[in-house]
């Protein structure tokens, strides 16, 4: 079935954004259009005609990345209706995630990433801004949940959402990384214990 133009623009710009992730993810800052473009199977042209240049590419790829609490998929109501449930369950999928034989290939990936986007304000702002709606997807999840006879509130889910993404990055660094083998029980109550005063803040 052939494409039409605007399918075909589409499937272009996905392989090109596939591509310069491959090739940031092994040469970092360094990642070369040529190498992009080889690996798409399209020509340098074609990054300028799609993106207008290789740090449009890279802000597309940038946008593009979600990170490590990757939730998007998951609907509020399978997380039970308690916020110590909810928490439980965003610990078990993290130690999953973590755990998959491709979570040494991700953590390079933005090691890398990292790499790039220090060496370029715009970049580091987009990261910054897909970081920040990570942790806003993720306080959905909190927002609204009975903790303590009372409703959690947006404000309290985004605290609490910075927080559990922060260590359970940190948890699932040591993890992939072979530092040690937490389990499930540990990921989750490590999570639950930051359900206190001094995290959620006020209403």
């Amino acid at each position: 079935m052939r494409l039409t133009r605007a399918e075909s623009k589409a499937a272009n710009k996905r392989a090109l954004i596939e591509a310069a992730r491959e090739v940031v993810g092994r040469d970092g800052s360094k990642a070369k259009l040529e190498d992009i473009a080889d690996l798409a199977g399209l020509t340098t042209g074609a990054i300028y005609s799609l993106f207008g240049g290789k740090n449009d590419l890279m802000v597309a790829m940038v946008d593009d990345y979600v990170g490590p609490l990757d939730l998007r998929s998951a609907e509020a109501a399978e997380f039970g209706p308690r916020l110590e449930e909810a928490v439980a369950e965003v610990a078990r999928r993290f130690l999953r995630i973590s755990a998959d034989p491709e979570a040494a290939g991700k953590l390079l990936f933005e090691a890398r990433v990292l790499d790039l986007v220090l060496h370029d304000p715009e970049l580091l702002g987009k990261l910054n801004a897909s970081i920040r709606s990570t942790e806003v997807e993720l306080a959905a999840l909190f927002s609204g949940r009975e903790h303590e006879g009372a409703a959690v509130t947006d404000r309290q889910a985004l605290r609490l959402a910075r927080a559990l993404k922060a260590l359970l990055s940190g948890l699932g660094q040591g993890v992939v990384l072979g530092a040690h083998d937490a389990s499930e029980e540990f990921f989750v109550e490590t999570a639950q214990a930051l359900i206190r005063p001094a995290v959620l803040g006020p209403a």
